[in-house]
């Protein structure tokens, strides 16, 4: 069995507790963006599992939509991930 080479660890301990590896990220053809797999990116960048620089071109992200990601997780938690929370937050 052979194992493909990548750059940083294959997978990290969260401050939970909870281990996070690469095989926890979302399928490379994702196109529906649910809170969760939101979630999971933010925190697997945050906590140095993959570059910021390979999620967005693995996932066709811009680095706009993931800045607005990242800073709502930091303002409001990851319930503001919700595409109905967004507008809610976005007013305050």
């Amino acid at each position: 069995m052979y194992l493909k080479k990548v750059v940083g660890p294959r997978a990290i301990t969260l401050p939970d507790g909870t281990v996070l590896s690469r095989a926890d990220l979302p399928p490379i053809d994702t196109r529906r963006w649910v809170a969760s797999r939101k979630a999971v990116l933010v925190k697997a960048v945050r906590h140095g599992l993959i570059p910021l620089a390979e999620v967005l071109e693995r996932y066709g992200l811009s680095e706009e939509e993931f800045a607005l990601w990242t800073e709502a997780v930091e303002k409001h938690g990851e319930v503001a991930l919700k595409v109905t929370a967004i507008q809610k937050y976005r007013q305050l």
